[in-house]
């Protein structure tokens, strides 16, 4: 089962979509605010949305979105569109702050062999077990937290970043936070 967004953070707007498209029309590529699913959409006519905007792409009567062209991987996205990608994640990593600690305070072993704590960049097994102490003595309430009770823990925003870009790139068949399978 695929988890849908309801809202996609734009990357790019194409006013006169993209040139090999068969019709021209306006198109934007953006990139969900909660599963990351990254989606191109068809504008409605005399529409324009910006890179950043929020736009509603749910189940219910759209008011900017004509339809959703699909699913997109990380390739297909413009050199714009990757260009935003980091500073939107960081954004809406930043908005939504405690979902990712609770991530640090719940994760679990992927195997016996394999924590999912490790699939962060910048995690072995010494600031695993840190981690894992000290949230045994009371969960983390924030990355400030975090950094302060783990020590040379790199930035834990910039790991989460960073993971759900590489997600996005396909590289690790792990999905931690990003929505995984095109339809």
């Amino acid at each position: 089962m695929i988890a849908k967004d309801d809202y996609i953070i734009v990357l790019d707007f194409l006013a006169h979509g993209k040139p090999n498209d068969r019709r021209a029309e306006a198109v934007a590529q953006g990139i969900g605010d909660k599963f990351f699913n990254l989606l191109e959409v068809a504008i409605k006519d005399g529409i324009t949305v910006k890179a950043k905007d929020r736009v509603y792409v749910g189940d219910e009567k759209r008011e900017q979105v004509k339809y959703i062209r699909g699913r997109i991987n990380y390739g297909e996205l413009t050199n714009f569109a990757k260009g935003m990608v980091e500073e939107i994640i960081s954004e809406i990593v930043s908005k939504d702050e405690k979902r990712f600690v609770d991530f640090f305070n719940k994760a679990q072993p992927l195997t016996t062999r394999m924590h999912s704590l490790e699939l962060l960049p910048g995690i072995g097994k010494r600031h695993l077990w840190d981690i894992l102490n000290a949230r045994r003595n009371n969960p983390f309430e924030s990355f400030k937290d975090l950094q302060t009770r783990i020590t040379m823990l790199p930035e834990p925003k910039r790991m989460i970043v960073r993971r759900i870009i590489d997600e996005l790139e396909d590289k690790d068949r792990h999905r931690l936070f990003v929505s995984s399978g095109l339809v």
